[in-house]
């Protein structure tokens, strides 16, 4: 899980189609400003699916630097030690700065998910039950596997409480293996391991409410079962201003923290009661639009739009019509990616990723909560997942990704023991206690390198697709791409 990875095939249609926008940037006489010229390479960065999983690891590197650094006591203090109170009158909320960052942050970048699951199951890969067939086996085998091996390890001990832990597969850095193999893996790969990812998130988020919750105070949840219901009928009465959901969205994010039910659980919530459908269709759309540009064409040759109020007015038209088409679904998903994938996420994995490598790390890794966790990643994830899309394919239900071979599927399984963000925030929950928390770190830390190690060397010795054949398949990938898709 991680960074979503949900634009995967936009990002391959861009650059199939990046020699005709040159062409087409070229033949409209428009040159890039200065300032555009020195954003442009950042925001070529930004637009990588890989790139969310490039920043992550980079933090995630300087926390384990921090850690061990003759300055560790300070990545301790600050994020251990450090309260953060915020208070209205009599009412006081304080936490340590970690605890702010796991369960507000994280509970935007939970929204995201949310969104993206929602998203996914009306207009994407997983509302076809033909091609949501694999990706979902695949995800129950790679979340039932991991979870198997580590109660094996740990079973009769109080550590089994961790069992949770390396069901997850962090997207992001998956992805960013991925593309450092290029034509290597077929889209149709990328496709299955970003839809897999996304139900592997369904089953983390259940898991989370399920078992990883204590101390419940049915007050707060009925205080939370209001709030969740006037976020439905702000929903049932198309309310799709984004601002009212947010205001409720607090309210229930803090029932929940009150409650004992975690609190990152109301980002989901929040996220399934966001409308995702437009205030008007393509139709009226393209009718008001083309209505706006005539206007605008019709406006008298040779002034501008800081000239012309009527142009001007035409062109507001056109942007209120460009509002009203996209779902708020969309547009809040796609206001929020950049936020969640280059800041909070990195933030999250510099709180957490800490580990402090001294004379017990040894002794640690060899325990049963770093072994169950890496044997959980490294074999329990690529035989969970293999093992399932075998199966299902032999009963008929389901076939491989168009272009995929076993060798393929198996490389794919083994990135998909790469788990990082979700395996870091169950870990918080299953320990609280500083030594179980170190070993669980360190199992996620060396399962998913080494899953990541062994999945790409498995890809490696893949043959490369032919320049015309993937060319091909990614145009016919975005031509087929509903609008949603790219939004």
């Amino acid at each position: 899980m991680g960074t979503p990875g949900s634009h995967i095939l936009f990002e391959e249609g861009n650059r199939a189609m990046s020699g005709d926008v040159k062409i087409a940037h070229a033949a409209s006489g428009m040159k890039l400003e200065p300032g555009e010229r020195l954003v442009r390479p950042f925001q070529r960065f930004a637009a990588l699916s890989s790139a969310g999983g490039l920043v992550l690891l980079g933090f995630a590197v300087l926390a384990l630097i921090w850690a061990n650094s003759p300055w560790s006591a300070s990545y301790h203090g600050v994020f251990h030690e450090t309260d953060l109170e915020i208070g209205i009158g009599g009412w006081l909320l304080s936490h340590h700065l970690v605890h702010w960052i796991n369960d507000a942050l994280m509970a935007v970048f939970f929204l995201i998910v949310g969104l993206e699951i929602k998203r996914e199951m009306l207009v994407g890969e997983l509302a076809d039950p033909r091609k949501a067939a694999l990706p979902i086996v695949a995800a129950i085998g790679g979340m039932i596997v991991p979870a198997a091996i580590y109660a094996a390890i740990n079973f009769g001990q109080p550590t089994l409480r961790g069992w949770g832990v390396p069901m997850a597969t962090d997207i992001a850095f998956a992805l960013g293996v991925l593309a450092l193999l290029g034509s290597r893996v077929p889209l149709s790969l990328k496709v299955f391991l970003t839809s897999l990812a996304i139900v592997d998130d369904l089953g983390a988020l259940v898991v989370i409410a399920l078992f990883y919750t204590e101390n419940i105070s049915m007050m707060y949840i009925q205080f939370g079962g209001a709030a969740l219901g006037v976020l439905v009928l702000f929903n049932m009465f198309k309310v799709r201003s984004p601002i009212p959901y947010v205001l409720v969205g607090v309210g229930l994010w803090y029932c929940l923290l009150e409650s004992g039910i975690h609190s990152t659980i109301a980002g989901v919530l929040l996220a399934m009661t966001i409308p995702a459908t437009g205030r008007v269709n393509s139709q009226r759309f393209a009718e008001a639009t083309g209505h706006a540009l005539d206007v605008f064409d019709d406006e008298k040759m040779g002034r501008c739009v800081r000239t012309s109020s009527t142009q001007r007015a035409a062109v507001q038209a056109i942007a209120t019509s460009c509002a009203q088409v996209m779902p708020p679904l969309h547009r809040i998903e796609h206001a929020l990616h950049g936020w969640v994938a280059f800041l909070i996420l990195p933030i999250f994995a510099l709180a957490n990723a800490g580990v402090h490598v001294g004379h017990g790390a040894g002794e640690a890794i060899t325990g049963s909560i770093s072994l169950g966790v890496i044997f959980g990643l490294l074999v329990g994830k690529p035989a969970g997942i293999v093992g399932a899309c075998w199966l299902a394919t032999k009963v008929g239900v389901a076939a491989l990704p168009t272009g995929a071979n076993w060798r393929q599927m198996i490389g794919v399984g083994m990135l998909g023991g790469i788990g990082f963000t979700m395996a870091l925030f169950i870990a918080t929950l299953a320990f609280p206690d500083a030594a179980g928390l170190e070993a669980a770190k360190m199992g996620i830390l060396s399962g998913s390198l080494l899953s990541a190690v062994a999945g790409g060397a498995v890809l490696l010795t893949c043959r490369p697709a032919a320049a015309a054949g993937a060319a091909s398949e990614v145009h016919e990938e975005v031509t087929a791409m509903p609008m949603s898709k790219a939004a």
